[in-house]
């Protein structure tokens, strides 16, 4: 898959998913509108759905039904979303800009922010149990137990409480690796693995290769958003470029420097792309999805 294709593919991706979203999210004609508002202001109509993606496209490689893949790639997406909504938040990262417009507690404001996170991590769990009606139920049981520990204490919020003690902190490139692989990387090492139990893949071996490829591409994800950070520009990125400097947060080019980082970004590239080898002709779409990961520009 060249990198045309994986844009063409991120493309139907993105058409696909959004579909499958609206469909999930409560309509803002309930009682609650307010609420329900908030919420597909914060998930529908921007993003990369680099999750989804993921799900999607290591499903297929694995003989996934695309039906199949459905309600995982919506569960990552919602938490995604309900993360960037809490991480948007004065007590936490403060960012007014979100995907090119007011973040939500802007669009709305803190009260109605905190309870759409909340509403949206509690609607990945439902979908992911209810949703996946071509998945057997140990699978989906699978699937929620892999959710629930990428967004625990030693993935998402695990995370995101180190970074919240680093600011004006110094960290060194251990402390900085845990925390990027918790806070960004367990989430899209997830998509990858619910790719793969959706296909029924539950084979320890390749499993485990699926989840050194995940953990590897999360983490060389996030060293590139911090390194955009530095070098993009605001409307591109459509959220404030230069904001982890402004509040002092310890990124992969503070502690590192920029090129080191970029170095440090290929190598786990690199390190995903090996992980692949025991796949064979299968994993040819993965490969290429690695490379762009690193290639991104936004």
């Amino acid at each position: 898959m060249t990198p045309a294709a994986i844009n063409t593919r991120l493309g139907d991706v993105q058409t696909r998913i959004e579909d499958v979203l609206a469909r999930c999210l409560p309509r803002t004609d309930e009682a609650d509108s307010r609420l329900c508002a908030a919420m597909r202001y914060s998930v529908l109509g921007g993003g990369k759905r680099l999750r989804p993606l993921l799900v999607y496209v290591t499903g297929e490689a694995l003989d996934a039904s695309i039906e199949a893949l459905d309600a995982p790639a919506a569960a990552v997406e919602l938490i995604h979303a309900y993360s960037l909504i809490h991480d948007d938040l004065p007590a936490m990262d403060d960012d007014d800009l979100r995907r090119g417009r007011p973040a939500c507690h802007r669009a709305f404001d803190e009260g109605t922010a905190i309870l759409a996170g909340d509403a949206l991590q509690a609607l990945a769990f439902e979908v992911l149990a209810n949703g996946s009606y071509t998945v057997p139920a140990t699978a989906r049981l699978q699937m929620l137990s892999v959710l629930a520990h990428a967004i625990g204490t030693e993935g998402m919020a695990g995370g995101q409480a180190i970074d919240l003690a680093a600011v004006g902190r110094p960290l060194d490139g251990t402390s900085i690796e845990l925390m990027h692989r918790r806070k960004t990387g367990a989430l899209i090492c997830a998509s990858v693995e619910l790719g793969a139990i959706a296909a029924g893949r539950t084979g320890a071996g390749e499993r485990a290769a699926l989840r050194r490829y995940g953990a590897e591409i999360g983490l060389a994800f996030q060293i590139q958003d911090d390194i955009l950070d530095v070098v993009g520009d605001t409307q591109t990125l459509g959220k404030i470029a230069g904001a982890d400097r402004a509040l002092d947060k310890p990124t992969y080019p503070s502690v590192l420097g920029l090129a080191a980082a970029r170095q440090a970004a290929a190598h786990h590239r690199d390190q995903a792309l090996a992980a692949l080898d025991e796949l064979g002709p299968a994993s040819a779409r993965l490969r290429e999805l690695a490379r762009f990961v690193v290639d991104r520009a936004h």
